[in-house]
């Protein structure tokens, strides 16, 4: 068994399988108090923290499939928390946004969202997770420079 290639200290693996495990934990938060699916939660965050954006943006903004944003949202606007407005110059656009009753969940689930990272960050201990933004901040900002270096 070759010795040279350490799985778990690659950090893509290590990226991946701790965002999975966040991600299924806080999942069983808002899936038991709201029964919504992560794509459903992604793109009803999504349009809640940026406000209007057309099912496109919410795919780019929470790096979801295009088939995965088009159930999402159907299902909130089944939920009557999303409405659809056509684009006027281009019929084939539609601008997606919250509700008043999409906003009311979106807040009661942005206060859940805060309530989880209060108890990650007691899991953790103080200061963790300002460091792991730091940290992948500092991931970001490197390989988006190294992407714009080479175009």
């Amino acid at each position: 068994m070759p010795d040279s290639f350490d799985l778990e200290s690659f950090l893509p693996y290590r990226l991946n399988r701790a965002a999975e495990l966040i991600s299924l934990s806080f999942s069983r938060e808002y899936k038991q108090r709201f029964q919504m699916t992560r794509p459903e939660w992604r793109a009803l965050a999504a349009l809640g923290s940026v406000g209007r954006m057309t099912a496109t943006e919410i795919g780019t903004h929470s790096n979801m499939h295009k088939t995965k944003v088009s159930r999402a949202v159907a299902a909130l606007e089944e939920r009557r928390w999303l409405k659809r407005r056509e684009n006027e110059t281009d019929r084939r656009v539609e601008h997606l946004e919250l509700t008043a009753a999409g906003l009311k969940a979106y807040r009661e689930i942005a206060d859940l969202a805060q309530t989880y990272q209060a108890s990650l960050e007691a899991a953790l201990g103080k200061g963790a997770i300002a460091r792991i933004e730091a940290g992948l901040a500092d991931v970001e900002r490197a390989l988006l420079a190294g992407a714009k270096g080479r175009r």
